[in-house]
């Protein structure tokens, strides 16, 4: 039985899932080493985005990181700054790929990651996690509401959500630190806390992204509550909150 009205809960509920995913696991746990992860919690994440994005975790990281080594200048990929603001936002699924094939790219950006015995056997086959994942939708929402959740959420995720932290915080927002990144509050709510891009950049390794108390960090909750159930470790350096309360918002 086709449960149509639960495609727009289900899309929105897989996009959320995959945006903190992304940004608890691949962005503050291995591109930065803010977090340190039960092996427990590191398998639940990575469940996660095979089901929902089919991504491959070095790539993402590889990525990630030159982006931060060459942020607004030549070699970051994905700049709207050296691009443009549409060509990141329409085509950065194109830049990344381009990117992560790049095999000197992982090598110098994400050594430390190298496949285990987990990805050879499963999350080096992206396809089949999407597969598996749109199947079970399928099964629990009917076929056709989970084949239209499972085409919005890739549209979301892919063409929207991804895409918009990198065009729109590196063009235009507010600042709270001298950088060439942006802050966006409101948008900070559904990309998981990404938004918050200058303060970000300004503490890449802080696993809060939030400096401010108008601003809002959807994954600290989440880091919050994981940490107290000994399924992770804060590792990262905490921000330097007086400094930032004194309004001398420099890194």
């Amino acid at each position: 039985m086709t449960a149509a009205w639960a495609v727009p809960f289900v899309t929105i509920a897989l996009t959320q899932t995959a945006v903190i995913a992304t940004s608890i696991y691949l962005h503050r746990a291995l591109a930065h080493r803010s977090l340190d992860l039960h092996p427990i919690a590191d398998v639940a994440f990575r469940v996660a985005l095979w089901l929902t994005t089919g991504q491959c975790r070095r790539q993402w990281v590889a990525v990630h990181r030159k982006h931060h080594t060459f942020t607004d200048r030549p070699g970051d990929p994905h700049s709207p700054r050296l691009l443009g603001f549409w060509r990141v936002q329409l085509f950065n699924v194109a830049y990344y790929m381009r990117e992560a094939r790049n095999a000197k790219t992982l090598e110098a950006f994400a050594p430390d990651l190298q496949p285990d015995r987990l990805d050879r056997l499963l999350f080096s086959r992206g396809y089949l996690g999407i597969g598996i994942g749109l199947s079970l939708l399928c099964m629990l929402i009917g076929l056709w509401a989970g084949l239209i959740a499972g085409l919005l959420h890739a549209g979301l995720y892919v063409f929207v959500m991804a895409p918009l932290i990198n065009a729109l915080g590196h063009w235009r927002g507010s600042k709270n630190f001298e950088n060439t990144a942006y802050n966006w509050r409101l948008l900070a709510w559904i990309t998981g806390g990404e938004s918050l891009h200058n303060n970000h950049h300004a503490h890449p390794r802080s696993a809060k992204f939030s400096v401010r108390r108008s601003e809002f960090d959807p994954s600290w909750p989440i880091i919050r509550s994981l940490a107290m159930a000994g399924l992770l470790v804060i590792s990262g350096p905490p921000v330097a909150w007086a400094r930032v309360a004194a309004g001398r918002c420099t890194p």
